[in-house]
């Protein structure tokens, strides 16, 4: 049995009106988040002019690598066409109602400013901020529900083609082993996104996504239903048994961990990984690889609560995968994120 889609190369015309429907959500939501940061930090540089370039040039390779996975049979083309518009037309009225209140909160640098749930749980000091200067943190159904029509318009529409870069690896990975139903274990899953990709592109696999949000998790499971089991836990301790997956993903989510939790958290993943496994990561770009567009990466941090991230911008994936007992298997640049993939030793 198959783990992945038939090969399926795109007509002509299927594949210019993806590139026009990528081109023209990423414009529409360029402009808007180039009036929206005007109001966060109205004195702040635009990037040079070549690292405008840089980015418009790695967005194009995005595209143009999708397409490419598509014709490979890596995941069905349905996934290039999601109705975004829809689904940023569902969240606008909410999302008005926000902007002014990001405003204020980042003025102010209400970074503790959480609901009591945030006081429920055991829940690691790190986690307790409102990351992006977003509205209850991680921590109410609101949040949830606006969680992904925000991540695709700060991305230009490219978040779902970003996470979906790690599929031709797993599917490399699972050939490679001959695993037919692999088990794969998506954590920090947050809405279910990434795992609802995964179903599509592996439909015979036994998908678990782990969560601490409990509110985040309740909004993945109302959008996967059956197709994937979910688990409330912290990635740095997991309640799952070891040796127990074949893959293990992790999607941007290393950015907003300190350093030590960083370590932690790919510890417990060689843990809960069989021999030959792989751990395959989509993260925020760093300065080694991406020194072409540094200044956007450096502006994130001043726009948005992001406590992190000048941190994690030196502190190289590649080596902590390594010196954390995996081997690197590969790490390349996807638009403003990047793909790591490690191995779990056979012995």
């Amino acid at each position: 049995m198959s783990v992945a889609t038939a090969a399926q190369p795109l007509s002509f015309g299927r594949a210019a009106r993806y590139r026009v429907e990528r081109a023209s959500i990423a414009l529409g939501s360029a402009l808007f988040m180039r009036a929206f940061h005007k109001l966060l930090q109205p004195k702040y540089p635009a990037p040079p002019r070549d690292q405008q370039i840089a980015s418009q040039r790695r967005f194009k390779d995005l595209l143009e690598q999708d397409l490419v996975n598509v014709a490979a049979g890596h995941y069905p083309a349905d996934l290039l066409f999601p109705d975004q518009i829809r689904q940023f037309l569902r969240v606008a009225p909410r999302g008005l109602l926000e902007i002014p209140k990001v405003l204020r909160r980042a003025k102010r640098q209400g970074f503790a400013e959480l609901p009591e749930a945030a006081n429920d749980g055991d829940y690691p000091k790190y986690y307790r901020r409102t990351f992006h200067w977003q509205t209850d943190g991680w921590f109410s159904e609101h949040s949830a529900r606006m969680y992904d029509p925000s991540v695709e318009m700060l991305f230009a529409g490219t978040a779902d083609t970003m996470r979906r870069m790690l599929v031709p690896d797993l599917a490399s990975a699972f050939r490679r082993d001959a695993v037919s139903e692999p088990t794969i274990l998506d954590i920090a899953c947050g809405t279910g996104r990434f795992l609802s990709q995964l179903h599509q592109a592996f439909p015979t696999a036994r998908l678990t996504g782990l969560e601490l949000s409990p509110s985040y998790l309740a909004h993945a499971r109302d959008q996967l239903g059956s197709s994937a089991t979910l688990v409330h836990g912290n990635a740095e301790s997991m309640p799952l048994a070891d040796a127990s997956f074949d893959a293990v993903t992790a999607i941007f989510l290393f950015h907003e961990l300190p350093k030590d939790a960083r370590r932690n958290v790919m510890r417990d993943a060689l843990r809960v990984l069989k021999p030959g496994g792989t751990f395959a990561i989509c993260a925020s770009a760093q300065h080694h690889e991406s020194s072409d567009i540094k200044d956007f990466l450096d502006a994130f941090p001043v726009f948005y609560h992001e406590p992190y991230y000048k941190g994690y911008l030196r502190d190289t994936l590649e080596e902590a995968l390594v010196d954390c007992g995996f081997e690197l298997v590969d790490a390349r640049p996807a638009f403003v994120s990047k793909v790591v993939i490690g191995r779990k030793p056979d012995a």
